[in-house]
This record gives C-alpha cells, sequence and structure tokens, in this order.
C-alpha cells in the first residue's frame, strides 16, 4: 500500500471531513491547502503508470515525512495539545532515528490518536475475523531497532482498516 492509500483509507474509515484534513496536516506541521488534500486524496491516473511519479497536476504522493506529519498532527487533533508541566522543558516532537516502516508507524500512531489499548486492536481483528495474537502485535508495535520488531505487511494493515471501518462506520 502507497502511503496515500494509508490516508485515503484512514479518511474513510473515519469519516474524516476535507477541512479536518487540512487541519490535521497543519497540526503536523505541513500546510497544505485544501485543493492539495485533494490531490493527495485522488487516485492516480491510469497514464501515470508509476504511482511515485509526481507528473500529473491531478496528484500528489505523498512521502513518509508527509505521512509522519500527518500522523503527528491527527494524535493532536484527536488527543489535543500536550502542555507541558510546570517547571518541564517542551521538547518539540521528534522524528523517527531508524525509520519504522509507514505500515509499522501508522497503527502506532492510529493506537495513540484513538486512545487504542492492545486489546481494543485485537477486538477489532476479531470483530472481522483474522486472529492476531498478542506477541505478534507487540512485535509491529515496536520501535524499528529493537531485536524483536516486525514489519507490518500490507494485509495487517488492510485488516486493521477494515475492523476500523466496521467499528466507526459500521460497514465492511
Amino acid at each position: 500500500m502507497t502511503n496515500n492509500d494509508l490516508l485515503i483509507r484512514l479518511r474513510y474509515a473515519l469519516d474524516i471531513k476535507d477541512i479536518d484534513m487540512v487541519e490535521i496536516f497543519r497540526l503536523g506541521g505541513i500546510d497544505l491547502t485544501k485543493e492539495e488534500v485533494r490531490k493527495i486524496l485522488a487516485k492516480p491516473s491510469e497514464e501515470e503508470g508509476d504511482v511515485n511519479s509526481n507528473s500529473s497536476d491531478e496528484f500528489i504522493t505523498c512521502n513518509y515525512k508527509m505521512l509522519e506529519g500527518f500522523l503527528n498532527g491527527f494524535v493532536t487533533f484527536k488527543r489535543g495539545k500536550q502542555e507541558s508541566k510546570p517547571g518541564q522543558v517542551s521538547t518539540p516532537v521528534q522524528l523517527s532515528s531508524k525509520k519504522d516502516k509507514p505500515n509499522n508507524l501508522f497503527i502506532k500512531k492510529v493506537k495513540v490518536a484513538l486512545n487504542l489499548t492492545t486489546e481494543d486492536i485485537l477486538d477489532i481483528f476479531n470483530d472481522i475475523g483474522f486472529t492476531v495474537s498478542k506477541g505478534e502485535l507487540s512485535a509491529i508495535l515496536r520501535k524499528a531497532d529493537h531485536r524483536n520488531y516486525k514489519e507490518c505487511l500490507d494485509s495487517f494493515i488492510r485488516r486493521f482498516l477494515r475492523g476500523l471501518t466496521l467499528r466507526y462506520r459500521g460497514e465492511k
């Protein structure tokens, strides 16, 4: 799945409006217009062939930095800006030193933004008839440089998004 696909499917699953998408990107430090967001959420034309090419004026490829910015903004959008405690120095959001794969980053940030526990995620998978062990989910949620880190496959993330859609929209 491309980063654009992740955004399109999350938007659908949670019924996020265009204006909210613009705000989420802004909260993540990426200033986009409503038209640019629509270009990110558009399907690439058949003539383009390669999804990674950016030759079309109707499509903008979402790179890793944009995805990470969106997901950081999504956490802030859903949970609110974290206020620093008195006497605590505020630190800016740090980007990963060793990058997670986009799917792993996606599932971690959505988990935080929607305030999901591991049990909630297991229930989401169970609702669509997919069995995941706690250990497998734990490996996906680990830091990229951990020895037990496991890359989240596209099939896993598709099922997660299908489960979110079922939970938040009542559709399969």
